[in-house]
């Protein structure tokens, strides 16, 4: 069945309406008509609907049932990803979200060979909102998972420090996941994981990031490239804490 997500101020009693391009999609791409069913999702509940009218600018569903998402972790996740070359932090992104990340903030460190600054970044922003949008549709979130602003490495630290949680992946050393993750020490909590790009972190940056308290995590005994790092540590987290 097609799910869409809607704004909490698109429903009004026993309705839903739906606006803009998803309208369009509904009635134009998926050729659904009057009396077909939809899901439509709102804040991690969704909505059980059938359509009573529909046109290029507005379908209006009526509710049939609502049940709360199961698909969210316990925990928020957010994923500070320094910038890789190319198409890599588009990757990154959808297996982020498909794997239950709330939030991703690209983050510009000192081995980043991609530099973008911020109004470069922002053209490109939307174009990742919509991956974001589509892998939570595609995976059964609850949410649709934010893409930050781009942000520097010092920012990102701070930031980093303000989670229950924080950590930061290192090829050179750090403790197991397993050593630090506890699925009843995790459950409401929030969590920050940093991970590097094509060249990984500098020395000077695992230290900055070890006296602020984040603590240093190892991935083995092999180096990860930079795209599959965030999903081995995610799914490593998830997994720990009980949320896969």
């Amino acid at each position: 069945m097609p799910r869409f997500f809607v704004n909490k101020n698109n429903i009004n009693d026993d309705h839903i309406t739906i606006n803009g391009g998803d309208a369009k999609h509904i009635g134009r791409s998926l050729r659904m008509k009057i009396g077909d069913e939809l899901i439509l999702c709102c804040e991690k509940v969704d909505y059980k609907t059938k359509i009573l009218s529909i046109s290029d600018n507005e379908v209006l569903c009526e509710i049939l049932s609502q049940s709360e998402i199961c698909s969210e972790a316990n925990m928020d996740l957010t994923l500070y990803q320094a910038v890789p070359k190319g198409d890599k932090l588009e990757f990154i992104i959808q297996k982020a979200v498909e794997l239950g990340a709330v939030k991703i903030v690209p983050v510009i460190t000192s081995r980043c060979i991609s530099r973008p600054d911020k109004k470069g970044f922002s053209k490109k922003k939307e174009r990742l909102g919509r991956i974001s949008l589509e892998a939570a549709k595609q995976s059964g979130r609850g949410i649709i998972p934010e893409i930050s602003d781009i942000i520097d490495f010092k920012t990102a630290v701070s930031q980093l420090s303000e989670h229950d949680f924080s950590f930061v992946c290192y090829e050179n050393g750090g403790v197991p996941f397993s050593s630090v993750v506890n699925a009843s020490d995790f459950k409401n909590k929030s969590i920050g994981l940093f991970i590097g790009s094509e060249g990984g972190f500098d020395e000077s940056e695992i230290e900055v990031c070890e006296e602020t308290g984040i603590k240093i995590i190892s991935m083995g005994k092999r180096i990860l490239r930079c795209e599959t790092a965030p999903i081995s540590a995610i799914s490593i987290i998830m997994a720990l804490s009980g949320n896969m």
